[in-house]
């Protein structure tokens, strides 16, 4: 599914981000990377921007960026789980 489908209180975990060039460079300097969770905050009217908490920050999202943005749905508002990062605490190098 992609981050735009989401609503706000979804809670997801990035899965694959199919930018190129500068647009994935900037999503990924933004902290999306794969297995990066996150949690839905709120969307504009039309749905764009959107806005997200992740590793302890707040971005807004333009829609056509958050179309490139593939997740799997952890969670949602009210649901009582706290968000997970798989990979916290583990070495990538």
């Amino acid at each position: 599914m992609k981050m735009s489908e989401l609503k706000p209180g979804d809670k997801a975990r990035v899965i694959n981000i199919e930018g190129i060039g500068e647009t994935e460079q900037r999503l990924m300097d933004l902290g999306l990377h794969s297995g990066a969770s996150f949690k839905v905050l709120r969307k504009a009217p039309l749905g764009d921007p959107i806005e997200i908490k992740i590793r302890g920050s707040l971005i807004a999202l333009r829609i056509k960026e958050a179309e490139n943005v593939i997740v799997e749905k952890t969670g949602q508002i009210g649901d009582g789980v706290p968000m997970k990062n798989p990979n916290k605490g583990k070495c990538h190098g």
